[in-house]
């Protein structure tokens, strides 16, 4: 048994013991991811895909609305199950605005090294060990991009996911059921770390604890696939599984030559290459709670599941950080290892995270900021709205937006839009150039109204909308907007 999982009964205070230092600098790193976010937001580097669709839930929420995405025509818990959403919508009531989002997610990330300086403490780490484990947590490559990378739910998870460890070795039972109860209700998908701390604790028999997450995660996994999906998918199950792991078949060899086998180890050196040099046997235990989760990112049919750049491992980098802690007990050369570890962590950050991004690929619409903002202004709240991927979630704040993919239903009349603001020379994410100038030959066609930019953005409404506007909260039956 490690040295961490051997201190539980006697560290329950170090909870109180957080030093004020910690906490001003979670904030501040929580302020700088939260204005690096924003300001990418500001430069339209967000997309529909996620940070549109979760703000439109939002809203719909807030604003007492049915939400269900125009985007998908999918209600918010048939998406993922993450009934956390709920509490963003509260907050919409007092201010719509992307920035609670945004905010929420920045500072869920970086005051999760409070509960990993717990989990330091709760060892019996010496402090300077303490604030090299969090700082490997704020330097972890995967913290840094998801902040940069839209908006996902499951940020909200990670400061619980930490504590709930914590809660396990301190012998807190309730307090540790109630976070995984509450890591499940930001993602379906974090049903497979609850399995693998279930997995974790059948090896260390501890069996009712055991019982109590495979219970848990089995229960809220068929609750989800066998009730609710199907409840508010008519039918159906979730959409999620069939396209990630429709192309499994029965037969294991088949399987095995379906994986991608060099991005998949390309993937796992990657995942380890921060905290590798500081993990030792007595790490695996906790490294095994990530066994279920990256064997699901490895069987994925699309290799967003296999990077670092996407939400997918970001699980697998709190079990990195607290496996090192594992390790740091066993380790008694830390004068040597100390600076060279918090090196290798800056080098791999400066390597894999993305802050460079923000040299270059981020200002390519710079240009378009002026017109965008001249376009946006001319929008009434009850347009509804076709725009580029990269304007949902400056547009999403109404009942109907969406954005033209390859198999957008062409026909604006009878889908019910009533403004086109599509800009062809910069289609944006899954759209075409193509497609949007049909789009606005159509509405042309249609005597639309239209205004055009020097940029190349091109605003064209139905005249006719006023008559048939609807009044906020509905959303057309008869549009399938994303098909």
């Amino acid at each position: 048994m490690n040295g961490l999982q051997t201190r539980t009964r006697s560290n329950r205070s170090q909870v109180g013991s957080t030093p004020p230092l910690l906490i001003v600098l979670s904030g501040g790193i929580g302020l700088i991811f939260w204005c690096t976010s924003a300001i990418r937001h500001g430069l339209l580097q967000s997309n529909a895909y996620d940070l549109g669709l979760f703000d439109q839930w939002a809203w719909l929420i807030g604003t007492g609305a049915n939400p269900i995405s125009s985007m998908e025509q999918v209600h918010v818990l048939a998406d993922h199950g993450a009934w956390m959403l709920y509490a963003a919508g509260w907050a919409y009531q007092l201010l719509p605005s992307v920035q609670w989002l945004l905010a929420s997610q920045a500072l869920a990330l970086s005051c999760t090294a409070i509960p990993i300086w717990w989990l330091s403490r709760q060892a019996e780490l010496s402090w300077r060990q303490c604030w090299l484990i969090c700082g490997l947590w704020w330097l972890q490559p995967v913290v840094f991009n998801v902040v940069l990378f839209d908006f996902h739910p499951e940020t909200w998870a990670m400061p619980a996911f930490a504590m709930a460890l914590w809660a396990e070795r301190a012998q807190r039972p309730r307090l540790w059921f109630l976070l995984l109860v509450l890591m499940l209700g930001c993602r379906d998908g974090l049903v497979l770390i609850t399995a693998g701390m279930a997995l974790n604790l059948a090896l260390r028999r501890r069996w009712r604890w055991s019982l109590v997450a495979g219970s848990l995660s089995l229960g809220w996994l068929l609750m989800l696939s066998r009730w609710l999906y199907p409840l508010l998918r008519n039918g159906e199950g979730p959409k999620a599984a069939a396209q990630m792991f429709g192309h499994l078949s029965a037969d294991p060899l088949l399987i095995l030559k379906s994986l991608d086998w060099a991005g998949g180890i390309e993937y796992l050196v990657l995942l380890c290459l921060p905290c590798i040099w500081l993990w030792r046997r007595a790490s695996l235990s906790t490294l095994l709670i990530g066994l279920p989760l990256v064997l699901v990112n490895l069987l994925s049919a699309s290799s967003t599941y296999r990077t670092l750049v996407h939400h997918y491992s970001l699980p697998l980098a709190v079990l990195a950080v607290v496996g090192s802690i594992d390790g740091l007990c066993h380790q008694h050369r830390l004068r040597s290892v100390f600076p060279w570890t918090l090196c290798w962590a800056v080098a791999c950050w400066l390597a894999l995270a993305k802050p460079w991004f923000f040299t270059g690929p981020y200002l390519q619409r710079l240009p378009q900021l002026t017109d965008v903002r001249e376009a946006i202004a001319m929008v009434k709240p009850n347009d509804a709205v076709i725009t580029t991927s990269y304007l949902v979630p400056q547009l999403s704040h109404r009942t109907a937006v969406a954005f033209p993919k390859k198999a957008f239903n062409k026909d604006l009349t009878t889908m019910g839009w009533t403004l086109l603001l599509l800009n062809p020379n910069d289609p944006g994410w899954g759209s075409t150039s193509k497609l949007q100038k049909q789009l606005l030959s159509q509405a042309r066609d249609k005597s639309w109204v239209c205004h055009q930019w020097a940029s190349g953005w091109s605003l064209c409404r139905d005249p006719d909308a006023e008559e048939r506007r609807l009044p906020a909260g509905n959303t057309p039956t008869d549009r399938s907007p994303i098909q």
